[in-house]
């Protein structure tokens, strides 16, 4: 199994393109490109940058991408569109915001049962993001729904998960253990009990944070390779403010963005080489 580490465009400066940051993004490692057609100035300028620099692409894609409620019925029409949108660039895959979670039960398994028939309709994977405000917004929810409908994927957003749940979910080790399996992507950023993403994962006072996640990543590759997976993708993505910490009343940020997703990166994949040589 290889690890394929993915850039996101969140917080980038694109005012010049996307040309700029390509040769530092292939120095760190990056291989993909995790971006929203809908959130870049050029969606068709974005596809043939990626062709021509031989980059992979997983599109983000938010379903009702302006309200989070909604009806299932809303969240279908605009799930449907932006897939098709993305189909011309040959996706590794979709990271996919879905559902709300304002949802019952049964309206949850309702969309969820019909995101699949889309998924073999146009031939692709929808990894939902375990993120804030969406139906996957907490483990509780994300476990239940996954007993009804056990082909979910996910792309493991944990820190997401903290923050709503203001603990290192020492007591959802069991559900966690039921989902691990079920992610396909990572979102390696770092989550603390009053936030999505720490100050800065290198500081020591952040040490068992980026530990207890770090423990959740290294159970993921586990799994996948267990699985028989050739790939394992993961995106180092801390984002700008106001996830990113900034100085009263300047605003400026607390560190710097790009250096954070770097260091991370490099990271991950040094960590990465040490499981695949462990595993062996």
């Amino acid at each position: 199994m290889k690890l394929l580490l993915v850039r996101h465009l969140w917080g980038v400066d694109l005012s010049q393109g996307f040309e700029p940051h390509l040769e530092r993004w292939r120095e760190v490692g990056y291989q993909a490109i995790e971006a929203s057609p809908r959130m870049v100035p050029d969606a068709r300028k974005l596809k043939r940058v990626l062709k021509s620099q031989g980059l992979r692409w997983i599109p983000q894609v938010f379903s009702n991408m302006l309200d989070g409620g909604g009806t299932v019925a809303v969240h279908l029409r605009s799930l449907r569109k932006q897939i098709e949108e993305c189909l011309d660039a040959e996706p590794l895959f979709l990271n996919v915001h879905s559902g709300s979670d304002a949802w019952t039960a049964d309206e949850a398994e309702d969309f969820y049962g019909r995101v699949a028939e889309l998924e073999a309709k146009f031939g692709v994977v929808c990894c939902h993001e375990t993120h804030r405000s969406r139906y996957f917004g907490n483990p509780w929810n994300t476990y239940r729904l996954l007993q009804r409908i056990p082909n979910l994927r996910f792309t493991a957003d944990f820190s997401h998960w903290v923050c709503v749940a203001e603990r290192l979910l020492a007591d959802a080790e069991q559900l966690l253990a039921a989902i691990i399996p079920h992610c396909r992507h990572i979102h390696a950023r770092v989550g603390y009990e009053e936030g999505p993403q720490v100050p800065d994962p290198r500081a020591p006072e952040w040490r068992r944070h980026l530990q207890v996640h770090e423990q959740w990543w290294g159970a993921i590759w586990s799994a996948q390779k267990e699985a028989g997976a050739s790939i394992t993708t993961l995106t180092p993505e801390f984002g700008p403010p106001p996830y990113q910490h900034t100085l009263p009343f300047t605003g400026q940020p607390v560190t710097d963005l790009a250096s954070i997703c770097d260091w991370m990166a490099q990271r991950q994949m040094q960590r990465f080489a040490s499981f695949s040589s462990d595993a062996r």
